[in-house]
């Protein structure tokens, strides 16, 4: 007999049980007990009421997945105490319909529902409720109390801002839901909540707010969400590979994020929020290419502040993208570019190093990238450590060596700074792998190889979509009225649509246009 139950959502839920509950109480304790092994972490409970007839009952609930004292206080409490009460009525009550009479009558808990399908009472007892089953009767209690060890809200790692909100999501999708709605207090913002995973069975939900959001693309993530077929969801990252649109390409094409903010900013545009239990790392779609290049902080400052730092951002990606190429390029084939002091200067750093520049550079990129793995996977003072030696002892010690030029150290440091500029870590790495196809179209055909490759990766940005949407707008297709909050950002004034790119449902986000602002009177 198998407990287990393929991907579902609220419209096929009650269609995939495959075994139900009986009238005979110690068939379905045997029936748990055989399903779980006779795991000693289930905890099963017996209860029973003596009065002109005998009722029989049990408690059942996970050992550290659930909240002993709430079971206690509030589930085990009330149904002890009543055990001796001799009131008629509440007999008469209580052998009547048992079920209804803890429900409605004696348990004072908020989240109660019945179930017949014993698979959906066995994954709500794995997930931290607590169940109660009676003798003759082939429903259960299925009730709300999980209440495991679990991290609190705290400030997000990865994006880290100096002006804006410090709380990030955890890994209980309660309280990342939580977290969203405080943002969001509207009746509009809608949940759609699905179960992924023949075995982990993980709660997966999506979040919108009805009457922004397009209806398609609410229909494409919901389908793709049902339609995969796996054991077991550890992560966001499995859902984001699962449901990204078909086609092979290296740039991310669903954005994630751990700040309750960006959610909450994503779905005022009309964007869908897709929250998984277990990971602070909420994903979000449909996802554009400007979108990776923007941060939170953007929305806190003045429009004048974001933009620079925007267009910084921008110059540092095309940096981290082709500065050792053009090296390359310029120091192999085209010499004649460079003033005659500073080629001198070149070629006399290069005299007696034995790689060509594009060996030259490659060595040096990959003993970065080695730099940088090692600084993440090791302890954080060891790794601090790491990045100090690197830059210091191995890149010195490479140049008096003779193995690198000075000026190869120089344009390799100045291409890692650039990449951390970038905000989104998922973007960051497919730049780090076209970097190195652009060292070798640039060792090939020089300047005339970079353009190449520029040509073919812009016209790859341009074919791919995201749910439906293009990755590239709004400058591809070209949407003018969007292009206000893309490379730079306007006033909040003149912001009152939302990216019509994303979502044409209503575009407006305020009521009044940018004339109606009063100006400030002039003081003499």
């Amino acid at each position: 007999m198998t407990f287990n139950k393929s991907v579902h959502g609220s419209a096929n839920r009650s269609s995939q049980a495959t075994c139900v509950l009986t009238t005979n109480l110690r068939e379905n304790i045997e029936m748990i007990k055989k399903a779980t092994g006779n795991s000693p972490d289930i905890i099963i409970r017996e209860w029973r009421f003596e009065g002109e007839n005998i009722l029989e009952a049990v408690v059942i609930y996970a050992s550290g997945l659930a909240d002993v004292k709430f079971i206690n206080q509030f589930i085990m409490g009330p149904l002890l105490s009543n055990q001796d009460e001799g009131h008629l009525k509440t007999e008469r009550l209580l052998l009547a319909n048992p079920l209804d009479f803890f429900k409605n009558k004696l348990l004072s808990v908020g989240e109660i529902q019945d179930e017949a399908s014993a698979d959906t009472l066995l994954n709500g007892i794995l997930s931290g409720d607590t169940a109660i089953l009676c003798q003759g009767n082939d429903l259960g209690l299925l009730i709300a109390s999980k209440g495991w060890e679990e991290r609190g809200v705290q400030e997000p790692t990865s994006q880290t801002v100096i002006r804006g909100p410090k709380e990030g999501f955890s890994e209980n999708i309660a309280t990342n839901i939580a977290l969203v709605r405080r943002k969001i207090k509207d009746p509009n913002l809608w949940l759609e909540h699905f179960h992924v995973g023949r075995v982990t069975k993980t709660s997966v939900s999506i979040m919108f707010i009805n009457g922004i959001v397009k209806e398609n693309v609410i229909k494409e993530v919901r389908d793709r969400i049902e339609g995969i077929q796996i054991d077991g969801i550890l992560e966001s990252g499995y859902i984001e590979e699962l449901i990204q649109d078909k086609g092979f390409t290296i740039f991310p094409t669903i954005a994630h994020t751990e700040r309750p903010d960006v959610i909450a900013a994503g779905l005022l545009e009309g964007r869908i929020a897709i929250l998984i239990d277990g990971t602070p790392f909420t994903l979000l779609v449909p996802a554009l290419f400007t979108q990776f290049i923007q941060s939170a902080e953007d929305y806190y400052q003045r429009s004048d502040i974001s933009t620079l730092i925007r267009l910084l951002r921008y110059a540092a990606l095309i940096i981290a993208l082709l500065a050792p190429s053009v090296y390359i390029a310029v120091t192999t084939y085209h010499q004649d570019m460079l003033p005659s002091g500073l080629l001198i200067s070149l070629i006399a750093q290069r005299e007696g190093i034995p790689f060509p520049a594009f060996v030259e550079a490659f060595l040096m990129e990959v003993t970065f990238e080695l730099l940088r793995e090692a600084g993440v996977r090791l302890p954080r003072a060891v790794g601090q450590s790491i990045s100090i030696v690197g830059a210091l002892v191995i890149g010195q010690a490479a140049v008096q060596a003779g193995f690198v030029s000075a000026a190869m150290v120089i344009v390799v440091s100045i291409t890692a700074i650039a990449s951390f500029v970038i905000p989104a870590y998922n973007m960051g790495i497919p730049i780090r792998i076209l970097r190195f196809g652009m060292m070798g179209l640039a060792a090939s055909f020089g300047l005339f190889g970079i353009i190449a490759g520029i040509i073919l990766i812009v016209q790859h940005l341009c074919h791919l979509r995201s749910f439906g949407v293009y990755y590239m707008s709004p400058y591809a297709p070209v949407i003018a009225d969007d292009k206000k909050d893309a490379a730079i950002r306007v006033h909040w004034r003149n912001m009152i649509s939302r990216p019509q790119s994303v979502s044409r449902q209503n575009p407006i986000r305020e009521n009044r246009s940018p004339a109606q602002y009063p100006e400030p009177e002039e003081r003499n």
